[in-house]
């Protein structure tokens, strides 16, 4: 029989070690240490090993080495997901045998996206190959609740096979049979291994069962996507080790308020890292945002009080985001500061800065920041923006909705350069701002021209005030 070792697992997190805690190193949580047996391999096995280890083996070196400028090394053919969005943070689609994790958030989207990819994709093989097929296996839900998903998404399709167990054996049987072009598996944390112990989504069990995965995926060359549970702290549960295994990390985050959700890659084999996918959840479920310049600016021609548009570079886009604030008089002896999508600590900064260098006093005022749609504007890039609106609602001066402001402030007032800055103005001209507040160049950096657009250079935060207009209110 094999032997054994006592383990101590944390169900929160996935620590493990020796020692039984009643509060878990890692998390902090109580009470969710729980102990459990991790089968070693037999003995019978061990010696298998030792026997062969010392034998020659003689292999022809040509069947596995080539050079990487071999041409009869075949071409990758890509699977599209039907989402452009989800293509690009992939690199251009899905590569065969290779498997992806996708983490994020309880209800926030992810079996939804993967179910409605799968229907894509299984859309798009069908009309190659009427026999090729995509499997779904889940292990959160019965066929009978996975039906009606794909049913109110429209992700109905003959060659879309479904599947619902928790138990390794089967799911890996099921890919090996039926050897679809595209296999997911939902969730990691939800399958468990007889071979050995432990409490599904452990330690133990993750690793036995990425592992599994990721044999069958390589070996029959079958695309797999994996969902991964997050923890508390938004890390992805279990062991580490499952991030290294797998090809592909993404992403899924978003605010549950709010219908955006942005796909993030953290680790690519076959892509960038930088990419990000906008997505817009609705009940019909899911639909890619091609163009989201529009979601984090508000469509009014007006020229509202207190407002104030920024450029921020999330990976290799440039997006707006508008910033909004209300100044009142405040009748509580420390003055209120709330904010959404926008940093406490920075506003805090900004505050003094704009009392010392450009004599504005909000010491004494309520203050309320806030974002449109979930947007945040926490990049440096942004603070310029936000000192702007509050110097607006203060003074009771609108902003023109043409005119936008980028760049940082340091605490000595000055406007410091950010990166990608012809980027951002590039995408500021493309959605028709015709004057934008930019940090005063400096050696060795220039701005391209862009059509249409008045760049006004400012070196400090009262040079940005005074541009416009908005220094003369609520001076010390």
């Amino acid at each position: 029989m094999a032997k054994s070792t006592t383990q101590f697992v944390c169900t929160e997190c996935g620590w493990n070690g020796a020692k039984w805690f009643g509060r878990c190193p890692n998390c902090g949580e109580w009470g969710t240490i729980e102990e459990f047996h991790e089968a070693r391999p037999s003995r019978g096995a061990s010696k298998t090993t030792s026997s062969t280890s010392g034998a020659s083996l003689h292999i022809n070196v040509h069947d596995y080495v080539h050079s990487t400028s071999d041409v009869t090394v075949q071409h990758i053919q890509r699977i599209h997901t039907g989402f452009e969005e989800y293509d690009r943070v992939l690199g251009g689609g899905i590569v065969p045998g290779s498997v992806i994790l996708m983490a994020g958030e309880p209800g926030i989207g992810k079996s939804t996206l993967l179910l409605e990819t799968a229907g894509n994709v299984a859309d798009e093989q069908s009309r190659k190959d009427p026999q090729a097929t995509v499997l779904y296996i889940s292990g959160e839900e019965s066929l009978a609740q996975i039906q009606m998903r794909a049913r109110r998404i429209g992700a109905q399709n003959d060659s879309l096979l479904m599947a619902s167990t928790t138990d390794l054996d089967t799911v890996v049987s099921l890919i090996s049979q039926e050897k679809p072009v595209l296999a997911v598996v939902d969730s990691a944390q939800t399958i468990n291994s007889t071979r050995v112990d432990g409490i599904p989504g452990g330690s133990t069990q993750v690793r036995e069962v990425a592992t599994a995965l990721i044999d069958v995926a390589k070996a029959q060359d079958i695309p797999l996507l994996l969902v991964g549970h997050v923890t508390k702290d938004g890390s992805i549960a279990g062991p580490r080790t499952l991030e290294h295994l797998v090809d592909v990390v993404c992403q899924f985050e978003g605010d549950s308020q709010t219908a955006l959700r942005l796909l993030r890659s953290v680790k690519n084999r076959f892509g960038p890292t930088d990419e990000v996918g906008c997505f817009d959840m609705s009940g019909e479920g899911i639909e890619e945002v091609k163009d989201p310049s529009g979601l984090f600016i508000s469509d009014s021609d007006e020229s509202p009080v207190g407002t104030c548009v920024s450029f921020t570079v999330d990976g290799h886009r440039s997006l707006p985001i508008e910033i909004q604030t209300l100044v009142t008089n405040s009748v509580l002896p420390a003055p209120r500061r709330a904010t959404n999508g926008v940093d406490t600590n920075r506003l805090a900064m900004l505050v003094a800065v704009l009392y010392r260098h450009a004599g504005i006093n909000l010491l004494a005022r309520d203050l309320y920041v806030s974002t449109i749609a979930g947007g945040a504007a926490k990049e440096p890039a942004c603070d310029l923006a936000i000192a702007s609106a509050l110097a607006s609602a203060v003074s009771d001066k609108p902003i023109a909705r043409t005119t936008a402001a980028i760049g940082e402030i340091s605490l000595t007032g000055q406007i410091r350069p950010v990166p990608r800055m012809n980027h951002r103005i590039r995408e500021a001209a493309r959605l028709g701002f015709t004057t934008i507040l930019v940090p005063r160049a400096r050696h060795g950096m220039t701005y391209e021209n862009a059509d249409g657009v008045e760049l006004v250079q400012v070196s400090s935060v009262l040079d940005a005030m005074r541009a416009l207009g908005l220094n003369k209110s609520d001076r010390r």
